[in-house]
């Protein structure tokens, strides 16, 4: 060890003790108890989503996180504005320093595993700050008079995102079930699929809801305009659609080649090693998403410095905006890299619907290719984990270089065959207007069966501890 790394070490660990924890449960908390704890989480995130920023009179003219809301489970204007987004983003980068092994810490050693999680939490607070004084001063700054109401609105927007911070270290820490991130993101999709779904509040042709518009078209004899209603508004077409997504991606979870693995710590136990035909989940969608929009942003502040009149034939190319509603591109290479979002504007531009998917795919294949590199999930690292839980495969010799060559058969094609597939289900449910977009239903799926496995999880260590201490938890 350095010189220089033993003094990061010790001011991460001095830093960490003023740092707001959650301490763990000092006895086992049962399942109801688990549960008890998770609802109150989530209603928490809820009643914050609900609760309009303090000294904003106002919403900003554009919404400059639309890209990510679904991604972040924010609401414009609320408390919840910047959601888990700061959280996230301090996550990936932590990530991204350990797969990269840019970071050298032994993650079997408890202390450097404690290390990394406070070093961790450091990074997501200052992150947070960052984020919350630069969104604070220049999205709101315009909106409120006085630095006193900017200041105001800054403590708001970092002092929410902490208490998230909190809530999910609350509910990781043991006191509830699973992820707290994942509950919020998986809680905020859904609260958008409902609201498409059952919303009885009025848009320009009926409810905005499916199922009230349908009631009330059928009532007025005219039922069959509920199958496609024109704009972004919720349709019988896209109930169908986005269930049937649904249920695609449950099936699609539930594919996975399995590896046979024995105990060499206990005797006679087998098991398998699942190698799920999803390898990369849902990261290079995310990833991809993020490129995407950054893009979109990047491109309209040029527009509307250097080309607001759509005058500029060079940057045409890059870009052309609607000087009414900059939101979208309307031309350029931006154009067709973004969604058409409705199937009106699919059936009018269908060449831009085929660009896009395609597209779309391929960045996400890439991603996909990158993230098992630098997301720890490549055959040599699973390699050593496998051996580093005591366990082998039988008929290989038990050591990295012949578990590897095993895990290369099929890692590599899963992975890309994992960026294809999540990549036609996220661009086709865009273009295709499924509710909660393509990759909002994504997400929910993947955490509803994390979720699910979680809850087996713990259901095994309540009704079979012996079978638990086995499997090595207690």
């Amino acid at each position: 060890m350095t010189q220089n790394e033993s003094i990061l070490r010790r001011a991460i660990r001095t830093v960490s003790g003023y740092v707001p924890q959650v301490p763990k449960p000092k006895k086992k908390i049962s399942l109801t108890e688990k549960f008890a704890w998770t609802g109150i989480a989530l209603l928490i995130y809820l009643v914050m989503g609900q609760i309009p920023l303090y000294g904003v009179t106002s919403d900003p003219k554009f919404d400059f996180l639309a890209f990510a809301r679904v991604i972040f489970a924010a609401q414009q204007g609320t408390l919840m504005e910047l959601g888990i987004g700061p959280i996230v983003t301090a996550g990936l980068l932590m990530q991204l320093l350990k797969g990269s092994d840019l970071i050298r810490l032994d993650f079997k050693n408890p202390d450097d595993r404690s290390l990394f999680t406070s070093a961790t939490k450091i990074v997501t607070i200052i992150v947070i700050c960052a984020e919350g004084s630069l969104y604070g001063i220049s999205v709101y700054g315009p909106l409120v008079h006085g630095p006193g109401i900017i200041a105001i609105v800054i403590t708001q927007l970092v002092s929410s995102s902490i208490l998230v911070m909190l809530l999910d270290e609350l509910v990781q820490k043991g006191w509830g079930i699973g992820s707290g991130l994942s509950l919020f993101i998986m809680a905020g999709i859904a609260q958008t699929i409902l609201w498409s779904t059952f919303s009885p509040f009025p848009a320009q042709d009926g409810p905005t809801g499916i199922l009230p518009f349908t009631i009330s078209t059928t009532l007025a004899g005219h039922g069959q305009d509920a199958l496609l209603r024109a704009g972004q508004l919720p349709s019988i077409l896209g109930l169908g659609l986005t269930v049937g997504v649904i249920l695609i991606l449950v099936y699609i979870e539930g594919i996975h080649v399995d590896i046979p693995i024995v105990s060499t710590k206990y005797r006679g136990f087998t098991a398998v090693y699942p190698i799920k035909l999803l390898y990369t989940s849902v990261i290079p969608v995310i990833l991809s998403s993020a490129l995407i929009a950054n893009a979109v942003f990047m491109g309209q502040m040029m527009w509307a410095n250097y080309n607001p009149n759509n005058t500029n034939p060079g940057f045409n190319w890059i870009a052309q905006f609607d000087p009414g509603q900059p939101q979208t591109p309307t031309g350029g290479l931006l154009y067709y890299m973004t969604s058409p979002k409705t199937f009106d504007h699919v059936v009018a531009d269908p060449m831009r619907a085929v660009i896009y998917v395609i597209f779309f795919t391929t960045i996400v294949t890439v991603f996909s290719r990158l993230w098992v590199e630098l997301g720890g999930l490549s055959a040599k690292t699973a390699a050593k984990n496998l051996l580093d839980a005591d366990v082998q495969v039988p008929g290989f010799r038990r050591s990295e270089n012949s578990v590897e060559s095993l895990l290369n058969r099929y890692i590599p094609s899963l992975t890309i065959i994992s960026g294809i597939t999540i990549g036609l289900l996220a661009s086709l449910s865009d273009i295709l207007n499924v509710y909660g977009s393509g990759t909002g239903i994504l997400l929910m799926v993947n955490i509803m069966v994390s979720y699910y496995q979680t809850l087996v999880k713990e259901q095994v260590d309540t009704y079979m501890p012996k079978l638990a201490a086995l499997l090595g938890r207690k």
